[in-house]
């Protein structure tokens, strides 16, 4: 619901659009900050934001370029002046469109350039800073003097780039962006201020006093950046550092969060500013600041909403700090929500928020009907809103509370107004007994600290194996196998199972074959697994497969005579007994030599027949296979 503008405000813009008339005032500046970021080497990026009234702004004083010093901490020795030059140009959002108002919007104006930082020079164990000075301020500002001549100084500092002989790299904090929205008086008003550091350095906030410096309206800007100290604004009577914007509480800052936090008493513009200190290993290396304004405006009341909790099988609505809803196995895991707001042609929203647990798929809670969002209270919408939240049913809280925030909020301006419940539950799973996984492999291991069982088998045989696998509590259940570091099929295995409810079939079957790693181990590895419980309880059965060679039938005895002489009896050399082809041991080829060393025969064919080289004596032979593997011997040829 945006709001109506009050008399205040019409005088208010009267007020900024008499100050456009002046020129020479160019009163334009709402707020900003600076940045340092790291590049590589000795080459950082040094940026200004700077942010510019849209609305009362003398468009005169939007500047193509600002002027920036960079100066000794410790002498307030000049060390650069660079020119900055205006890079991007571009509106600052408001946190909720549909509040928007023609009174309030802003720029959002970068300057930025890079600037070298010498290892040899920036070394003062003081630091150093970087100023840009600029004049003047929103002359409607109601909370210091002389708003329309007074000026910002934007300040940041930052560390050597060399500590203890050591490159000592830093980017200064980037502070999020600002608020683009207005407050309403009487009404909390929040927002984050709060920023990132690049480092992983540990951010502090804290409210401070904006920065004049040295320009002025008649000197709008520097011809030459001037060191500090830079003068202070000076604050209206009753107000201070501590007390910038009057309110109950006054505007605040979380130190560790930098959330900003104020109930305005007072209408009018008020200048804030923020510091954010920057500290690696609880030592302070920097700061940079940033100065803003807010509007307090009179807007229409707006009434907060309101969310109730219906626990499944209570009669009355749920009440925080006395009820604790228990979610047990087989129990009801969904609630009821039912949301409503008095306003017409409120926009409502439904959130939850878990407040000391982590929220992951197994433990959030889920909308499953109803509708998390709407419009109530207008022509064809309902009064109220209705949702079904559901916990899922493996939660586990493990014995303690947790509670979890159910958050309705509105769409009023300028923040939105919520209603929030705070649910206390406990979760337990239901407990889940594991299954049983019995196969007709040999027994395993008593110590499961031993070597899974071995089954040798032979080239040639099949070897067949059956798994059974059942659970008390019927949980579905499937059969897995795998090889470690090979594929099944590749190697000749064969696996098929059939799953179920309590109950999984497997069938494990493997032809020997060369396929398989020869003569090396294959671990297969059988798993059952339950599905659709909450702690699933696998089972699982390790195997290793051995190949082995086929039997020799006949033992390797080799002839060590022979007598070519015709008449069939052992006319020839030959070596039926030899080792069978296995895999990739196979016959390559036999070679005859003289007892000299030459050779007389040689052939690739293990059916080989040699009668001998026509002359008698002793002759030495040499059987090779493929693997490497080698046999020798000798025989004596007779005539």
């Amino acid at each position: 619901m945006a709001p109506s503008f009050s008399l205040f405000l019409r005088g208010l813009l009267l007020l900024c659009c008499l100050g456009l008339l002046r020129p020479a005032r160019a009163t334009h500046i709402v707020g900003g900050e600076m940045e340092l970021t790291h590049q590589s080497g000795s080459t950082y990026t040094l940026t200004l934001n700077l942010y510019f009234d849209a609305v009362n702004g003398n468009a005169a004083a939007l500047d193509n370029a600002l002027l920036a010093g960079i100066f000794d901490k410790a002498t307030n020795q000049r060390m650069q002046q660079l020119t900055l030059p205006l890079v991007s140009n571009t509106f600052v959002s408001y946190t909720n469109p549909a509040c928007t108002t023609g009174s309030l919007s802003t720029r959002k104006l970068v300057y930025s350039r890079a600037v070298t930082l010498d290892a040899a020079t920036y070394t003062g164990a003081a630091g150093y800073y970087a100023a840009v000075e600029r004049c003047c301020r929103n002359l409607a500002i109601g909370n210091i003097v002389g708003p329309g001549a007074a000026a910002q100084t934007f300040y940041l500092e930052f560390p050597a780039v060399v500590r203890g002989g050591q490159p000592f790299v830093d980017s200064t904090p980037r502070i999020f962006p600002p608020l683009g929205d207005y407050a309403c008086v009487g009404e909390l008003f929040y927002y984050d201020f709060g920023g990132q550091d690049a480092d992983g350095d540990s951010l502090v906030y804290d409210m401070v006093t904006p920065l004049n410096g040295h320009t002025s309206a008649s000197a709008p800007t520097l011809t030459s950046s001037q060191a500090a100290p830079f003068s202070p604004i000076t604050w209206s009577s009753g107000l201070s550092a501590q007390n910038q914007i009057p309110g109950t509480p006054t505007l605040g800052i979380d130190a560790r969060t930098g959330r900003l936090t104020v109930r305005p008493t007072r209408l009018g513009l008020f200048v804030f500013g923020v510091r954010c200190a920057e500290y690696r290993r609880g030592v302070k290396i920097g700061e940079t600041r940033r100065d803003f304004q807010l509007y307090v405006l009179a807007c229409p009341l707006n009434a907060a909403p309101s969310v109730a909790v219906q626990l499944p099988g209570r009669p009355r609505a749920y009440q925080p700090t006395r009820d604790t809803l228990r979610l047990l196995p087989g129990a009801d895991h969904c609630v009821q929500l039912v949301f409503t707001d008095p306003n017409p042609s409120s926009q409502l929203t439904l959130t939850t928020r878990p407040v000391n647990f982590t929220a992951s798929a197994a433990n959030s809670p889920t909308f499953t009907a109803g509708t998390t969002s709407g419009t109530v209270r207008t022509a064809g919408a309902p009064d109220t809103l209705r949702a079904t939240l559901c916990f899922p049913d493996c939660m586990d809280s493990q014995g303690k509370v947790f509670l979890l925030d159910l958050i309705v909020a509105d769409n009023g301006c300028a923040l939105p107004k919520r209603d929030t419940v705070r649910l206390a539950f406990t979760a337990r799973p239901a407990v889940n007994r594991a299954p049983l996984l019995t196969s007709t492999f040999p027994p395993a291991p008593l110590d499961a600290a031993d070597p899974p069982v071995l089954v040798p088998v032979r080239l040639g045989e099949t070897y067949s194996a059956t798994l059974l696998g059942t659970d008390a509590d019927q949980n579905a259940l499937t059969l897995t196998a795998t090889g470690q570091g090979f594929d099944l099929a590749a190697a000749g295995m064969q696996f098929s199972a059939q799953g179920g409810t309590g109950r999984a079939d497997g069938t494990f079957q493997w032809r020997a074959d060369c396929a398989a790693p020869t003569r090396q181990e294959m671990t297969v590895v059988f798993q059952l697994t339950e599905t659709a419980t909450c702690t699933p309880l696998p089972q699982q059965r390790t195997v290793r497969f051995q190949l082995l060679p086929s039997a020799d039938t006949v033992a390797f005895l080799p002839p060590n005579v022979i007598t070519p002489n015709g008449d069939g009896l052992n006319d020839a050399f030959t070596l039926p007994s030899l080792p069978p082809d296995f895999c990739e041991q196979r016959f390559a080829g036999v070679r005859i030599f003289t007892r000299w060393g030459n050779e007389v025969y040689h052939s690739p064919e293990r059916t080989f027949r040699w009668p001998g080289a026509g002359t008698a004596g002793t002759y030495y032979y040499l059987v090779t296979y493929t693997n490497g593997r080698k046999y020798k011997g000798w025989l004596e040829v007779l005539k």
